[in-house]
């Protein structure tokens, strides 16, 4: 099979490079996001199967020697759930689960909701906004730190670190260094003072789970805390700019849930499918030779499952290119699928449909500030997100 470079494309219109690969084929030889390559599945059936397959690992020792190259952590940040199988994947999710609990989310509602009017409160009289610096990135980060219990006088400049660690600058190499330093101190720091003064809390509650039942250890302790902040972060900054956008980009469908927003729930999920943050799943390790769409894959390669070009399957979804906020879009894979399923889904839905409400509530007139061509989007695979959405109202 004939190897492909697609990533400077994909960084330029990424539906339709995907759309071209899923129709010459079910899975394509590429350079991954590490530069190496890796093999791309794309069409839904193949992408939904393996997502569940136990023959696909996430655990990067089963990586073949010499091959996948991607992001390096320090084991007190690496040895989180992203990086595991059953039985420590097993085991570590269901200490999470306990602590995540669906009550503690539910507390977040009124909190979140407040938030979000705040940050409107704070652009309204300007007229117009950058609503990823103004809203998008500052709301998902306060509903992270208040459900982790971080003061909001020690919250540091978290995209900056996240910036640096999912979208690199090639010229600044140190710059991802720098934001795995910081990230350690600052978990270090706050891990041990909610040790010395534990509170009603998710990082309170996982560090009694570590310290009193001995279940968690000290690395997976902080790796947790590092996922459960990058994870419900990025992606939730991501799926709100993004959501935001195609409303913006289809004026009948933002008409529609303003004269009733009791249709924001199965709007969201047709958002996530439309136009999802994350483009292709974690990474995959074969632990033996497998076969996906008719493809043998060996052992030890990698394995990007496309997730974007899984919800473009006309296959699957009729008219996949229109977004339709009244399309039935259970089954899409845009918080994942298996044992892997995102643990923060109803978080991720709950900020989105709230921050999507009170937008529409506050601003009858939003409409873009720059032409479509114009907006710039981050320059990564592995996510999918604007760097700015330049707004007036």
């Amino acid at each position: 099979m004939a190897f492909h470079d697609p990533t400077s494309e994909l960084m330029a219109d990424p539906y339709a490079v995907y759309a071209r690969l899923r129709e010459a084929g079910p899975v394509h030889r590429i350079a991954g996001t590490d530069g190496l390559p890796a093999w791309l599945v794309t069409r839904y059936d193949d992408v939904r199967q393996a997502l569940a397959d136990p023959r696909l690992s996430l655990d990067k020792r089963n990586a073949a020697p010499g091959g996948y190259r991607g992001l390096a952590l320090p084991p007190a940040l690496d040895a989180n759930l992203l990086n595991m199988d059953p039985p420590d994947h097993t085991r570590i999710r269901r200490l999470v689960s306990r602590a995540f609990t669906p009550r503690r989310i539910a507390q977040l509602r009124e909190p979140i909701r407040k938030t979000a009017d705040q940050l409107l409160d704070a652009i309204g009289p300007h007229g117009r906004a950058d609503l990823i610096v103004s809203y998008a990135a500052p709301l998902p980060i306060n509903v992270i730190c208040d459900l982790l219990g971080v003061a909001p006088e020690d919250r540091p400049d978290f995209r900056a670190w996240t910036d640096a660690l999912v979208a690199p600058d090639p010229a600044e190499p140190s710059r991802a260094k720098e934001a795995v330093g910081g990230l350690l101190a600052f978990f270090t720091q706050l891990i041990a003072r909610k040790r010395a003064e534990p509170a009603d809390d998710l990082l309170s509650a996982l560090i009694a789970v570590r310290d009193e039942k001995d279940r968690l250890s000290e690395d997976e302790l902080m790796s947790l805390a590092f996922l459960i902040l990058f994870a419900g972060y990025e992606n939730t900054v991501h799926l709100i700019g993004n959501a935001t956008l195609a409303l913006l980009s289809h004026p009948d469908q933002m008409a529609a849930l303003r004269a009733e927003p009791g249709r924001l729930g199965g709007a969201v999920e047709e958002l996530a499918r439309y136009d999802g943050p994350v483009p292709l799943a974690i990474r995959r390790f074969p632990t033996e030779d497998i076969a996906i769409g008719g493809v043998t894959i060996p052992a030890g390669e990698t394995v990007l499952l496309s997730l974007a070009a899984a919800h473009r399957d006309p296959h699957r979804f009729t008219d996949p290119d229109r977004l339709d906020i009244d399309r039935d879009a259970t089954g899409h894979l845009a918080l994942g699928h298996g044992i892997h399923y995102c643990l923060g889904a109803p978080l991720a839905r709950m900020e989105t449909e709230i921050a999507l409400a009170a937008l529409l509530e506050r601003f009858p007139g939003l409409t873009l500030d720059t032409p479509p061509g114009g907006l710039r989007w981050r320059p990564s695979m592995r996510s999918r997100g604007l760097i700015s959405l330049p707004v007036r109202y």
